[in-house]
């Protein structure tokens, strides 16, 4: 009406039953309040309100809109989660406020980019052949991750698991591209205190434990694991770049030390997880399950604390190798076209044949250390061979002993080469 005919400002005001001096104000301010009308997220509303909290609506729109550029939806519990952090260490935003500012702006109903037709979007070709190699080329294989989720099954019976029909735990693995990091595991159950985790020093347990409904990862509970990542990095002085599928429980968080960047839907198949890191996982999992030997043990079933350590130790089992050449494989690494890393065994498990090769020369020492010199009373106070009952007590002790009293995760790494050197000898 402004561009129109000259009309007074008085016939104005008479028409849209406001004063004078309002019309007067509206012409004086016009290109402000063009400029604040096109920026507003709902073109059908009429007054500018601002929010109680300015700072925390602005700090909240950003992330919302760096959401929007990652393609990532923008949902009401996102939205909360986010939220609540930003508004730390003041009281939780109330559903009201979060209403009313999703109401000024557009949020609740505002359909993302990736919601968009399918010719605004670029192809998956496009991104692995173009964005990918970008992206790559700014970090070393050392720089690169890539997370992701995987479950894995409780043994029947086993004490310290939920009620829930899953019997599961969800597994969040983490590793860079050259295979020289591999990421504490986070596992997720249904129960939220386990007995068996009583008076264990989690905060130095190789893993780390997490309780939901039906043992699946959330939204609260991956954006805790990021925040703990962020800060490993940070301490660390490493700037590094974390690959992950787009999912409702994968929020995007604008962090100090880790750009998240997100693989397309339509070529999750390609990640390195699926390609054979996952599945060796699980394969040594499976063979740590089949060699417990109650009768040996003296228990039953393995509890959730005992699977919890054998998933660490399979963890530990997967060669940096392996997980090399997956990233290679799903081209996740700047040099995807090298050949593979051999696969051969780690040098830090002591393998059987060595074992039982540097076995030998000690009985033999052994024997002619008794052979002269050595009366009746000393060889009777020579303690007898223990059985392998009475070792793995010892090893269940030693163990408890660490995991209520351990002061770094390392110590885990050489009480599990113990154990399995202890299998070794066993088995032969």
């Amino acid at each position: 009406m402004l561009e129109g005919p000259k009309v007074s400002q008085s016939e104005l005001a008479k028409r849209f039953g406001v004063s004078q001096p309002q019309i007067c104000r509206i012409i004086k301010n016009k290109e402000r309040i063009l400029s604040e009308w096109h920026r507003n997220g709902d073109p059908e509303r009429k007054r500018k309100r601002e929010g109680k909290d300015v700072a925390l609506e602005a700090a909240l729109l950003r992330w919302v809109e760096g959401a929007r550029a990652a393609d990532l939806p923008v949902g009401r519990p996102l939205l909360q989660l986010r939220a609540r952090h930003l508004a730390r260490p003041d009281p939780e935003p109330s559903g009201g406020w979060l209403a009313r500012l999703g109401a000024r702006h557009g949020l609740a109903g505002k359909k993302p980019p990736a919601e968009k037709g399918d010719a605004e979007q670029p192809t998956v070709e496009h991104w692995a052949g173009a964005v990918l190699p970008g992206l790559l080329r700014s970090y070393t294989p050392a720089e690169i991750f890539a997370c992701g989720e995987t479950a894995v099954p409780l043994p029947a019976g086993a004490p310290g698991k939920g009620e829930s029909p899953g019997e599961r735990l969800t597994l969040l693995l983490c590793a860079n591209a050259s295979g020289s990091e591999k990421v504490p595991l986070r596992a997720v159950g249904d129960s939220p205190r386990p007995r068996c985790l009583r008076g264990v020093n989690l905060e130095q347990m190789p893993w780390s434990y997490r309780a939901s409904s039906l043992a699946g990862l959330t939204a609260a509970l991956f954006a805790e694991w990021l925040r703990e990542f962020n800060e490993g990095m940070r301490r660390q002085g490493k700037s590094v770049l974390l690959l992950l599928a787009k999912h409702e429980a994968h929020p995007y968080l604008q962090l100090s030390n880790v750009r998240m960047v997100f693989i397309p839907l339509a070529a999750a198949l390609a990640h390195p997880l699926d390609r054979g890191i996952a599945g060796d996982l699980k394969g040594h999992y499976r063979r740590r399950l089949l060699r417990w030997l109650p009768a040996e043990r003296g228990a039953g079933q393995p509890s959730l604390l005992d699977v919890l350590h054998m998933l660490a130790q399979a963890w530990g089992d997967v060669h940096p190798g392996l997980i090399a050449s997956c990233f290679r494989a799903a081209g996740f690494t700047p040099d995807a076209g090298a050949e593979a890393v051999s696969l051969t065994s780690g040098p830090g498990l002591l393998g059987r044949e060595q074992l039982e090769r540097d076995g030998d020369p000690a009985e033999a020492d052994g024997d002619e250390g008794m052979a002269e010199g050595e009366d009746a009373g000393e060889l009777a106070a020579v303690p007898p061979c223990p059985s392998e009952r009475e070792v793995w007590r010892s090893l269940a002790t030693l163990r408890r002993y660490l995991e209520c009293q351990a002061t770094s995760p390392d110590l885990f790494q050489a009480f599990y080469e113990l154990e399995d050197a202890v299998h070794m000898v066993s088995a032969g």
